[in-house]
């Protein structure tokens, strides 16, 4: 047996127009071992669906800032869902607060990351969701 790299999909959804930590997250994972593609900015529901799917990825990072994830991560799961792709991991980091975590978790979001978590944090959540 293979030992197959995980693949992850960084995305920007919705109109944030700063990647700092998506770029952050992005490296500490490719330096993890991890097959990285990042979208780049200001991507649609539907793109990053679409990416994920053509990509074959096991899992998706959002980062977000705008404070829109109430409206684009119940598009983006429920977009997998329609694709058949619910098996994708979806996790999430950026400005999210506290009382939003329960019903994005609740939609299917495996993980929440705030500021200030570490790049070690995300890197082992993201392995320990993939491997279930």
């Amino acid at each position: 047996m293979t030992d197959r790299k995980i693949r992850v999909l960084i995305a920007k959804p919705g109109l944030d127009g700063h990647d700092r930590g998506a770029k952050i997250i992005a490296r500490a994972l490719r330096d993890a071992g991890m097959e990285v593609i990042y979208t780049g900015l200001r991507q649609t529901p539907e793109q990053i669906v679409s990416a994920a799917v053509q990509e074959d990825v096991d899992a998706i990072g959002l980062s977000i800032l705008s404070g829109a994830h109430n409206v684009l991560f119940p598009e983006i799961m429920r977009l997998l869902k329609a694709e058949g792709a619910q098996d994708i991991v979806v996790v999430a980091g950026g400005i999210i607060p506290e009382q939003d975590i329960p019903r994005l978790k609740e939609m299917g979001i495996r993980e929440i990351f705030l500021p200030g978590t570490t790049t070690a944090a995300a890197v082992n959540a993201i392995r320990q969701a993939v491997a279930r």
